[in-house]
């Protein structure tokens, strides 16, 4: 094989790799924000139970408010029933002490339901506020594993960096232009490998003597349709020969 035509494929796959690198990398702050996100979801639930628990204590003061206050009433009227002189002002503070009796069963039925209102809002804070100290300890981290991973990649793409420079420098200048040329307007993607007559980027049929000839890796050839630099991988070889990736989506010739 042409030694320039060997040195593009390794730059081709210095390329790519460094290019997932980078997306890796790139990737971090949507994970970052999607910690931030989850940590913020789970301490407004424990602000959000704690508003409903403030609000709880604040009716069930109020109905110890009022319940006190109707129980005084009560208390009051049954100390003037001894003093009522006519049955109807005996019957009257009967009816006053009855309907004063309602109202209390009534408001300690309220109590009742605030009681065990805070009993459960008790169980609920208690439930996010765990969520929340387990969510702390996960987001904790995962911060810092993804501190890690981020010194991992930026030293892996700096040696990725270091050793296609290595590579670019062996490779003829002529030959180095064409394949910067070709990467910029191919969104990074250079070489295709020639295979069963297509070129395996763009899936357009080669001619056949175009296909015969670069069969032999003798020279640096390019497709008629996507202008991408042609390498052909013997059947023996293919297996553990390095190769450009393919494109996700077949393109339509000219790609």
């Amino acid at each position: 094989m042409l030694p320039d035509l060997k040195l593009l494929i390794q730059l081709q796959d210095l390329d790519s790799a460094a290019e997932r690198l980078r997306r890796r990398m790139a990737d971090i702050p949507a994970a970052q924000a999607a910690l931030d996100s989850r940590l913020a979801e789970l301490t407004g639930a424990v602000a959000s139970v704690k508003e409903r628990i403030a609000t709880s204590q604040a009716s069930r003061r109020d109905i110890e408010k009022d319940l006190a206050a109707v129980q005084t009433r009560l208390s009051k009227y049954k100390g003037q029933l001894m003093e009522v002189k006519t049955n109807k002002e005996y019957h009257a503070m009967q009816t006053e002490i009855t309907a004063a009796e309602e109202v209390v069963r009534r408001e300690e039925d309220r109590l009742l339901e605030r009681m065990e209102e805070a009993e459960t809002l008790a169980a609920a804070l208690k439930a996010a506020e765990g969520a929340l100290k387990t969510g702390q300890a996960d987001v904790v981290r995962s911060r810092q594993q993804m501190d890690t991973d981020r010194t991992a990649t930026e030293q892996e793409l700096e040696q990725t960096n270091a050793e296609r420079t290595r590579v670019a420098a062996s490779v003829s200048a002529g030959t180095l232009a064409l394949f910067e040329r070709v990467s910029k307007h191919r969104k990074g993607l250079a070489m295709s490998e020639a295979r069963d007559g297509l070129c395996t980027q763009c899936h357009v049929r080669l001619r056949p003597q175009v296909y015969n000839e670069l069969r032999r890796n003798e020279s640096v050839m390019q497709c008629e349709s996507c202008s991408r630099i042609l390498y052909f991988v013997a059947p023996a070889a293919a297996a553990s020969a390095p190769s450009a990736e393919p494109e996700s989506a077949p393109a339509e010739p000219g790609n």
